[in-house]
């Protein structure tokens, strides 16, 4: 099946999923590229495994409507979906060697042996696994387990791969090493891969978009960039990585920038892109653009405070800042710029394009 021009490789529709009074899934709708390197991505129970598993077909929507290629597959079963899925577990068979685990699925489809042993040749030496065919999976490491689970699901040719979190087992070290070999691998196939992960860092390295989930429903849909320096709501700001998120209300306009009065008294700055005097908003300011000076060195919107606590993290330097209103702030600065710590006496500030309006009124009171 090819893709037409304009036809996503999965489309869905109003999604929703059930168990009984819980809902787990929210009246979704997202299309995702063909060749594309999709992540959902949240924290546990916000719905994104079980749209992975719709996807597969291992679940099925309550309500609404699973494209693949323009074709309902609503209900179809698993095996009538071009998919593979790559699980945490690894679900090797432990009394086959690797070649044989990778080889299962075509011998079941009657593949011929010749035809057999040169696919699976293939699928291990793109997972750099060559000369490992003999062995068993208890003779091999976590990733090296994991990369037979990614051969075995490669080698039937899906239009689309789907993992579910399949880092999530192994260290940290590895996990880095393997994001990069996944995303080496996901480019050299050209398939589209569907990747669910809760760890910002990692979607953020190997994704092409990624959806933002939360209690079951798509907070935001975007390019890594795109959600983290432009978050469109508070708890995209607050989950891709770390802000400070600040209550204030506007008091003045000028220029296209805001005079804001934050809750504890400081007063600071962001664009005024759609803002009225007298709003209550709230606005999330990364700690790399919070600058940091001595007392007396910044401008006008300059918040005064003491360092409570620095930490080395080899390229930069993390702050913890608490203003003379008593606000803390965090601020994260390169190690090759002036050094304080805690105890001394500072200026905070950004620019009024760093501070990201991510909530308004209803925002503000719903998260009081």
């Amino acid at each position: 099946m090819t893709v037409s021009e304009g036809v996503p490789e999965i489309r869905l529709s109003s999604v929703s999923k059930r168990f009984r009074d819980v809902r787990a899934v929210d009246d979704i709708s997202l299309e995702i590229r063909s060749g594309e390197f999709f992540s959902l991505l949240g924290p546990s129970g916000c719905g994104k495994t079980t749209t992975l598993r719709m996807i597969g077909g291992f679940e099925l929507p309550t309500s609404g409507r699973i494209e693949l290629r323009g074709v309902d597959m609503t209900t179809a079963p698993p095996d009538k979906r071009p998919v593979n899925m790559v699980f945490q577990s690894y679900a090797l068979f432990p009394h086959l060697n690797v070649a044989d685990n990778v080889g299962f699925g075509l011998r079941r489809h009657k593949v011929k042996e010749a035809e057999v042993r040169r696919r699976v040749g293939e699928a291990l030496e793109l997972v750099h696994l060559e000369g490992y065919g003999r062995r068993k999976p208890n003779e091999l490491s976590g990733g090296q387990q994991q990369r037979v689970a990614l051969a075995r699901a490669l080698v039937n040719r899906p239009q689309v791969l789907l993992l579910d979190e399949p880092l999530g087992a192994l260290d940290l070290k590895l996990r880095k090493r393997l994001q990069l070999e996944l995303k080496r691998i996901q480019i050299e196939v050209g398939i589209t891969f569907v990747y669910v992960t809760h760890d910002q860092e990692e979607a953020l390295t190997m994704s092409d978009r990624i959806a933002v989930m939360h209690q079951g429903k798509v907070e935001q849909i975007g390019l890594p960039e795109e959600l983290y320096d432009r978050p469109t709501t508070r708890f995209v700001a607050d989950f891709m990585g770390t802000t400070n998120l600040l209550r204030g209300r506007v008091e003045a306009l000028a220029d296209g920038t805001a005079s804001i009065r934050l809750d504890g008294g400081d007063a600071c700055r962001a664009r005024a892109d759609g803002l009225t005097v007298g709003d209550a908003i709230e606005i999330s300011v990364r700690p790399e653009a919070v600058s940091i000076g001595d007392p007396g060195s910044g401008g006008p919107a300059a918040i005064g405070g003491r360092v409570e606590q620095s930490a080395y993290l080899g390229a930069s330097v993390q702050y913890q800042i608490r203003s003379q209103s008593g606000a803390l702030f965090s601020a994260v600065t390169p190690k090759t710029g002036r050094r304080y710590v805690a105890g001394d006496d500072v200026e905070i500030g950004w620019t009024a394009d760093d501070a990201l309006v991510v909530g308004g009124s209803a925002a503000v009171e719903e998260n009081s």
